[in-house]
């Protein structure tokens, strides 16, 4: 889980308390996030009104993009747990350093769905469960 899903594998690291490598580009990498809830909703938006055979991208567009270390910075700001981080010396194979969903495609063909979910509001909901989770182990 260290290479892939990061956001989750940073949120339980953070919880818990134990050390996170920064795989190449200094934590300045970029991500977008989205919710699993406003996937689902543009499912639903999709199987009201099908497009057979169109392709959309999915994501969290610019609102919901931010880099390892923004990240890091939020989840010790929201969740008060401090993230115990070191810059690893090489960058992933095949990485990227930025990466944020064009949902114009989406959005137009699907105007009433949005993204609901922020970026802080995932972080919380992600660092509720990951500490729910930890209390359940240790009693």
């Amino acid at each position: 889980m260290e290479l892939h899903g990061f956001l989750s594998y940073l949120v339980h690291v953070a919880v818990t308390g134990k050390p996170y490598t920064i795989f190449g580009y200094k934590g300045k990498q970029v991500r977008d996030q989205i919710e699993c809830s406003d996937v689902v909703k543009a499912f639903e938006a999709f199987s009201k009104n099908p497009r057979p055979g169109e392709v959309y991208n999915i994501g969290g567009r610019r609102d919901n993009a931010a880099s390892v270390l923004e990240c890091i910075t939020m989840i010790e700001e929201i969740g008060g747990h401090k993230v115990d981080f070191s810059l690893g010396d090489n960058n992933r194979k095949s990485d990227h350093i930025c990466y944020i969903s064009n949902l114009a495609k989406l959005r137009r063909d699907y105007p009433d769905w949005d993204i609901r979910v922020s970026l802080k509001d995932i972080l919380s909901q992600m660092i509720h469960a990951e500490e729910q989770k930890q209390a359940v182990a240790t009693s």
